[in-house]
């Protein structure tokens, strides 16, 4: 008697419905960790950059103030330092276009007195300066308001050294922030920067 066939297996296909919200979000776990993990750590990154930076600019301007209160402070010396330092200034990253014009005007009034000098001596008309004046000779017999009248001032008196390595100090602030902002700087002011203060050619 042949042999009776095996009935064939039967498939029971077992219909499921969509996964459920916390079944995809456990899957998900892991990696959602970690996408939360990335982007705490950069807003953290950039908030401590720009915490970086309004600290750094806060520096700068406390530097620049007191640089400017030396520049204005009616002392050439202190007010040579004060250029000097705004030259450094005018240099970083930090100084915008707003903050290059501060830096540019208060180069203007040693500049100013710089080209005055300058062509008081095409004329031979200089105007001394307190200083010279205080130790130029008189003639006798002159006075003018009750004081002695000077002799009529050679160009190379109008300016003592602490006014001139100023004035340098202004036309080497001035190439900085012209060059910051796209400006031409003249020729003459190029000229100045590139003067040594006289105290160091004695």
């Amino acid at each position: 008697m042949p042999p009776t066939p095996s009935p064939a297996p039967i498939e029971v296909f077992v219909h499921t419905g969509p996964a459920e919200w916390w079944q995809i979000l456990a899957a998900l776990g892991p990696l959602a960790v970690l996408l939360g993990a990335l982007v705490a750590g950069v807003i953290g990154w950039r908030t401590l950059k720009q915490k970086a930076e309004a600290d750094n600019r806060a520096e700068w301007w406390k530097r620049t103030h007191w640089a400017l209160d030396a520049v204005y402070s009616g002392d050439t010396k202190r007010g040579t330092i004060g250029l000097k330092v705004l030259k450094v200034l005018g240099e970083s990253e930090l100084a915008g276009e707003g903050e290059l014009a501060v830096l540019e005007a208060a180069s203007e009034r040693p500049l100013d007195q710089a080209a005055q000098a300058r062509g008081a001596r095409a004329t031979g008309e200089a105007q001394p300066t307190r200083a010279a004046r205080a130790r130029r000779p008189t003639e006798p017999g002159a006075a003018v308001d009750g004081e002695p009248a000077p002799r009529k001032m050679e160009p190379e008196e109008v300016l003592d050294d602490d006014d001139r390595a100023m004035q340098i100090a202004a036309a080497q602030l001035r190439e900085v922030t012209d060059r910051r902002l796209g400006k031409v700087t003249p020729e003459w002011v190029q000229a100045l920067a590139q003067e040594q203060p006289p105290s160091q050619t004695a």
